[in-house]
């Protein structure tokens, strides 16, 4: 038993753990995701198959740091969640046991890692089910360290984690956002603009290329590939003298031109800092060199939004039920992935170890330029 106080709003039958019972708890950390809801269904589910019992921690770590709470999950608990948005757990960026906010602008942590581990150790927890991307599977590697299992579930919508061809999220982001250019590519024709797309992603620019290519996009600019504005003024001009006199841009956030940096519309001390604003940065650059008009459309979090897609259901699910077996099957340190229709798992530091990015001489780009999509090089 810890040497932690027992809280005072877990229920005490809590402590009475039965000799060969398991026990595993799981939380969701970072920017929510389609399909969150889905992987805690399926944990719940696959788990009250095999006699485990389930803890659901709120806001990541928060529920074991006076954030949020702790409540055991049953199948009565994730009826009907399936088809649902955002997270029945709550989830939060600023989370981290190891580097705590003490204020809200982050100018101070501390490191509150035994109050976890303790109260892990109180609640006789056997591995945590960490759902997140990139930052939340470091907070898992560090709490590896220190003795705690975790079993990691891949979730963004960037597709930029490692242990897994494809992140549940990342398929509805994509829809999303085809449906967007749709959209405006009639509104484009109709008013011989220039249309600016700016999408999600981070450093990576899956959703901006994924959606490019869906969505007919005449110029995609992604952070893999740094972008030159004259390259950009061409084929603008160049549509112009062929008479087409409307042009659809797929800006990723993370993108920059040859030489420069990302744009940044936020920076705050013990967090990454927050993208955006490239696609007017792109915007003031074409009506400055030419006389096209130009709109900006930036998609931000109604790409996070909203029901997933039945592909990140399905997905989702999969990596839940997944990460029950493995850990019933002993495996330690894991992050569950999918590598073309079978289930994987790869060691936790490996697979964080990975930067997965868009190849720019991979065979999406290749086969993007050949269908006439420019990157700005």
């Amino acid at each position: 038993m810890s040497n932690v106080p027992w809280p005072s709003d877990w229920p005490t039958e809590w402590q009475k753990k039965p000799a060969g019972e398991k026990r595993v708890a799981i939380m969701t950390g970072g920017g929510d995701c389609p399909g969150l809801n889905a992987v805690i269904r399926a944990v719940v589910k696959t788990a009250a198959q095999n006699g485990v019992r389930v803890f659901g921690i709120e806001r990541a770590f928060g529920g074991l740091l006076g954030n949020g709470k702790v409540r055991e999950l049953t199948n009565d608990d994730v009826k009907d969640i399936l088809n649902r948005g955002g997270t029945i757990l709550g989830t939060t960026n600023r989370g981290n046991p190891f580097r705590f906010e003490t204020d809200k602008g982050g100018r101070g942590t501390i490191d509150r890692s035994p109050e976890v581990m303790g109260k892990l150790k109180a609640l006789g927890i056997d591995a945590v089910i960490s759902v997140g991307g990139d930052g939340s599977q470091r907070i898992s590697l560090e709490l590896v360290a220190r003795g705690i299992n975790v079993i990691g579930v891949p979730k963004t919508i960037d597709n930029d984690l490692g242990g897994t061809e494809v992140t549940f999220g990342f398929n509805t982001a994509v829809e999303i956002a085809t449906e967007a250019l749709d959209r405006l590519h009639s509104t484009a024709e109709s008013h011989d603009r220039v249309m600016i797309l700016e999408v999600m992603g981070r450093d990576a620019g899956f959703i901006a290329l994924h959606t490019a290519i869906a969505g007919a996009a005449d110029i995609c600019l992604i952070p893999e590939i740094p972008y030159d504005m004259a390259a950009i003024i061409d084929r603008i001009t160049h549509r112009v003298r062929r008479g087409t006199f409307f042009s659809l841009v797929v800006v990723a956030e993370g993108a920059k031109a040859k030489g420069g940096d990302v744009t940044i519309l936020e920076t705050r001390k013990g967090a990454m800092p927050r993208y955006g604003g490239v696609g007017h940065v792109v915007a003031h650059e074409i009506i400055q060199r030419t006389d096209r008009e130009v709109r900006v459309t930036v998609l931000g979090h109604i790409q996070r939004g909203g029901t997933p897609s039945s592909y990140d259901r399905l997905l989702a699910t999969r990596m839940g039920a997944h990460a029950v077996d493995a850990f019933l099957r002993g495996e330690e340190s894991v992050l569950v992935g999918v590598e073309g229709d079978r289930m994987i798992t790869t060691p936790l530091d490996k697979a964080v170890a990975i930067e997965k990015r868009v190849d720019p001489k991979g065979e999406l780009v290749r086969m993007a330029r050949a269908i006439g999509m420019g990157f700005g090089d």
